[in-house]
């Protein structure tokens, strides 16, 4: 059974920095391309960045300089270490395999 499982989501004030985990459980993504997402409140989904399989990472613009994108050395742990936080980042993150159609269940980040 796998299982993606956000946490780091929260609050912060324009500038501030948080870092999003996502621990993957029955699975391990060390053959995969993983990425991270967001929804806003009336948006579509959007790819934020990816990770690929050889390390290979891709932002999207408004993120670039700003976000990393990151995994552990055993492949079940993905990071989205987040600074210099704006309003229009706020959303719901997801980590996911698209590819595999595994979608973790989301956290809330809040920047005001």
């Amino acid at each position: 059974h796998v299982q993606l499982v956000e946490s780091g989501g929260g609050s912060v004030q324009a500038g501030g920095s948080l870092k999003l985990s996502c621990a993957a459980s029955g699975y391990n993504f060390r053959n995969c391309q993983m990425g991270w997402y967001r929804q806003a409140p009336g948006n579509e989904r959007e790819m934020v960045s990816t990770i690929s399989k050889d390390g290979t990472t891709t932002y999207t613009d408004s993120v670039k300089g700003r976000f990393t994108i990151s995994q552990d050395n055993t492949k079940v742990t993905l990071y989205l270490n987040m600074t210099s936080l704006k309003s229009e980042d706020t959303a719901v993150y997801y980590c996911a395999n698209v590819g595999l159609g595994y979608w973790g269940q989301g956290t809330q980040v809040t920047v005001s």
